[in-house]
Parts: structure tokens; sequence; C-alpha cells
């Protein structure tokens, strides 16, 4: 009975073309992608600042990766035809975002975690060895960003606090007029591409491995965001913690006492500091 239900399934994925076959077994990773506490951010409207630039790291490395590959594999049987630089490209306006976020040096400034290293190094790995596995990652991430880059980019300006679109170019698609005629155009390219059945099934088996990069990724910025911001309490509440305590002075000194004393320390700082300079 499982076997017959397994041959039925296989059967049914076999007379699908290839962008309906990665849908299908990219289901419920895509859920599951769906739920990280990063994506769930995005969609409560509560992105922070700090959590989209760690992204935006995140996003200017696997893109280079992916696009960098892409570019030197652009004549492969398996690549050109999905092949849309000038409309799909995104290294640029992630670029462009890191500028304005963290200033010209902002290569020097960003930090990434293992799981996105680790999503560079399989792009890069495969564009070495199978280039006709470049397509399940660029399915997944150019057609996600495409179909849901304009609802999410009102919703981190909003959730920053953005006065314009300045630091939102990765959502920006300004060579694209209409989104859902290119998807269909890309998905019609990609259903057009010639593999043999091994090659089918380890393009279906990327673009799932894709999407656990994607929840790695998530998961592990979260992290770090956690770790980042214990940090600063820790370090907000050991400041607090420092007291200055004078011989027999009471804790309940009187208010006026209390600033007295403040207008001394402070005026004796100042007096320290012109003596040494």
């Amino acid at each position: 009975m499982e076997t017959e239900k397994k041959t039925q399934a296989t059967a049914e994925l076999t007379d699908m073309d290839l962008s309906e076959q990665i849908k299908k077994v990219t289901k419920d990773s895509h859920v599951r992608a769906e739920k990280t506490e990063l994506m769930m951010s995005f969609q409560r409207g509560q992105v922070t600042l700090s959590q989209y630039k760690l992204l935006l790291s995140s996003l200017y490395e696997i893109y280079q990766a992916l696009e960098e590959e892409m570019d030197r594999n652009s004549n492969h049987p398996g690549v050109a035809p999905i092949y849309f630089p000038a409309e799909l490209a995104r290294l640029e306006s992630i670029e462009k975002d890191l500028e304005f976020f963290y200033g010209q040096d902002w290569r020097e400034k960003i930090v990434v975690p293992a799981a996105t290293k680790r999503y560079s190094h399989r792009l890069r790995q495969i564009g070495r060895e199978n280039p006709e596995l470049l397509l399940a990652h660029a399915y997944t991430r150019y057609l996600g960003d495409l179909s849901g880059g304009q609802v999410l980019g009102r919703i981190a300006q909003k959730s920053i606090g953005l006065k314009s679109n300045e630091g939102l170019s990765f959502f920006a698609f300004p060579g694209v007029s209409s989104p859902n005629l290119f998807k269909q155009l890309y998905r019609s390219r990609m259903n057009s591409v010639e593999l043999t059945e091994e090659q089918r099934n380890a393009v279906l088996e990327e673009a799932v491995r894709s999407f656990e990069f994607n929840i790695q990724v998530f998961d592990d910025l979260q992290k770090m965001l956690i770790v980042t911001e214990n940090q600063l309490q820790s370090s907000l509440t050991h400041s607090k913690s420092v007291t200055l305590q004078f011989p027999g002075a009471s804790t309940n000194m009187p208010s006026l006492l209390r600033m007295v004393l403040g207008l001394f320390v402070a005026l004796a700082t100042v007096s320290m500091g012109i003596y040494v300079f």
C-alpha cells in the first residue's frame, strides 16, 4: 500500500513542469521558512533596524556567490535560459543599502553567521561542479524576492522609520515592469531547460536544500541578534551598578547634597582634564 502511494506520487511529480515540481517539493520547507522568528518579525511589521542590517549583510554574501557563479556559467545550458542580470541582479542594490546604513567602510563592519558562510560555499561548489543546480537557488531566491519585494520593502520602511527609499534598494526591481509577467517568462524559460532524470532529481533536492540554507541563515541571524542584545544589556546593567562611594556617606543623603557632590565631581573631572592636556 505504501509502495503504491509512493509510485503514484512519483508519477504525479513526473507529469509536472519543473517549476511546479519545485513548488511541490519545497512546500513544507517554505512554510517553515516563513515561521522563523526573523520572517515573523517582517510579517508582524516589527522588523528592527538591527535585524534588517544583519539580514542585508548575509544577503550580500549570498548574492555575491550566486551572481558570480551565474556570471561565470552564463553560457551553460542549465543556466543560460534563466540568466537575467539586467532584470534580477541584486548585488549592487545591496551594496548601496549597506553603504547607506554602515557608511563607505561597510565592508569592514558587516558580520555574517556560519550558516551564511555554508550557504555561500555551497553556491560556489555547485558553480564549479554542477552549474545546472544553480537553477534551483536562482529560482527560489530571485522569484521569492520578486514576489514579496514590494510588500516587504514597505514593511521594512515603516518598521525602521525610514523617510525615503534609501536603504531599501534590495526590494526594488527597476528592470522588471510587470513582476507577474516576468515570473511567467522565468518559469517558462526554466521549464525549457533540458535535464536528464538524474539532473532533474538533483535540482529538486537542491531546491529543498536552498530553503534549508535560508532557514539556517534566518535562525543564526536571530541568535546573533539575541547575543548582541544580551551583551549590550549586560554592559548597561554593569555601568548602572557602578556608583561613587564616599567615606561615611549615607545612601539616603539629601538630594541637594547629592547634587552638590555631583557638581564637585564634575568640576574635579574637568580640572583633571585640563591638567592632563
